[in-house]
C-alpha cells in the first residue's frame, strides 16, 4: 500500500492531457502548426539581411582600406 493519496482526474496539469475531440485538431495538425510557426521564428527579416549585407561591405572596405594604405612612408615619388 502507497502512502500518497490518489489524484482527482481534475488536479492534472492541462500540459498532459489528451487533446479534447471537439476541437477537430488531430496531433499531426498541432505538431504541422508549431513547426511553420517555428520556422517563421527563425527567418531572417529584411531589415537584419540589409544590416547584415551594410556591415559585410563596410568590414571589406575596412579591411581593403587598411592592406592597401601606404601612409608614412618616405619612398613615395
Amino acid at each position: 500500500m502507497t502512502k500518497k493519496a490518489p489524484v482527482p482526474a481534475e488536479a492534472h496539469s492541462p500540459e498532459h492531457a489528451p487533446e479534447s475531440p471537439q476541437t477537430g485538431e488531430g496531433e499531426a495538425l498541432a505538431v504541422a502548426k508549431e513547426m511553420a510557426e517555428a520556422a517563421k521564428r527563425r527567418m531572417p527579416s529584411s531589415r537584419q539581411i540589409g544590416m547584415g549585407a551594410a556591415i559585410g561591405v563596410g568590414s571589406a572596405a575596412i579591411v581593403a582600406g587598411l592592406l592597401y594604405w601606404r601612409g608614412g612612408r618616405k619612398d613615395r615619388k
